[in-house]
């Protein structure tokens, strides 16, 4: 296989953590937000939600696109457009202005994980997409983790504006860089015909013939639909992490902005291995002769039942209890998701 291939998805890794810091960073500046705006926690819950409605709407969408175009091409286009908007966030100064931010960013990152998938898809045999897609997906891990004490920084040594520019301007540098580095392998110039046409092999049929399904019909297959559901089960808990979880941190456990890029930090540092582990599991499952449904079905459904634990956080009787639980919850959802992201490249 050529070792080109974790160049690729490493590029991928960094991507994700531009796209969750660029995320989260509302999250994290929510608080100040709110008394510097005059923004009531409802009016901010439904800001905060704005993002997901043009997101989840924009999926399929860059899907097509990202087919159609390469993953080259949509994923530099949606980093640079979420990138604007997250900058262009900096100059809102009323609910209706931030909301359309908050929108637009939602349309841009859509095409994220469509666009990774394809990377996975292209590069990696069947065998290896669980790690690789365990690698790509942990930048949604450490750009959780790292928007806390980053975002915190930002704002305590300049502004909650400055937080957006910033990272705005680090998603446009990105985009360029991935212009100028990747290339599908059919036309890559490090990967040698013997290795092109090993992966080929490997990875799938991709080339070959025959009818074209069209995408509604997708809808008819059991498979696409209990996909669907473990997605909306998976992200239904996970986004409390990069949407509410700093505000419950400062207003219900009482975390001062410091305590908030220090301990706050610690649930989203413990998932990023377990992610690893859990797309590491998968293949190893696969490799030693599990089917490749049996092997994907075994890691998410025991990190589901896991991440349950997040529940006994609410009766938790101090703040490091606490988030022993959220640490547990997320490091299970993490083992998830490494498994759930392969199945698109499996399907």
């Amino acid at each position: 296989m050529p070792r080109t291939r974790w160049l690729m998805i490493v590029m991928c890794c960094l991507a994700n953590t531009i796209n969750y810091i660029d995320r989260a960073n509302l999250a994290v500046a929510a608080p100040i937000m709110q008394k510097e705006l005059g923004i009531d926690a409802a009016l901010m819950g439904l800001v905060l939600s704005g993002f997901f409605w043009t997101y989840s709407v924009m999926q399929m969408p860059f899907g097509w696109f990202a087919d159609r175009v390469g993953a080259r091409i949509s994923l530099s286009i949606a980093v640079v457009w979420w990138s604007i908007f997250t900058a262009l966030t900096a100059f809102a100064r009323s609910v209706p202005v931030l909301m359309s931010c908050r929108l637009l960013l939602g349309v841009g990152e859509a095409g994220a994980y469509p666009s990774m998938a394809k990377v996975a898809a292209n590069w990696f045999p069947r065998s290896e997409r669980g790690l690789a897609s365990s690698i790509f997906d942990s930048g949604s891990r450490i750009g959780a983790a790292v928007s806390l004490p980053l975002v915190a920084w930002l704002i305590a040594t300049f502004s909650w504006e400055t937080s957006f520019v910033v990272t705005g301007v680090i998603g446009v540098i990105w985009a360029v860089s991935w212009i100028i580095i990747y290339r599908d392998p059919e036309y890559h110039r490090s990967v040698t015909p013997e290795q092109l046409a090993r992966l080929q092999a490997e990875r799938g049929t991709k080339n070959a013939a025959g009818p074209k399904v069209p995408w509604a019909s997708l809808f008819r297959y059991r498979t696409i639909w209990g996909m669907m559901i473990g997605f909306f089960c998976l992200n239904f808990v996970i986004y409390f992490f990069i949407t509410w979880f700093p505000t419950y941190l400062v207003q219900a456990r009482g975390f001062s902005l410091a305590q908030l890029g220090t301990l706050g930090l610690l649930p989203g540092l413990a998932s990023i291995p377990c992610g690893w582990l859990g797309g590491f599991t998968s293949d190893a499952l696969y490799r030693h002769g599990w089917s490749l449904t049996a092997a994907r079905k075994i890691c998410l459904v025991g990190g589901m039942l896991t991440s349950s634990i997040i529940t006994f956080s609410v009766f938790a009787p101090n703040v490091y209890v606490a988030l022993l639980c959220f640490a547990i919850a997320y490091g299970s959802l993490a083992f998830t998701a490494a498994s759930i992201w392969s199945l698109p490249g499996d399907v």
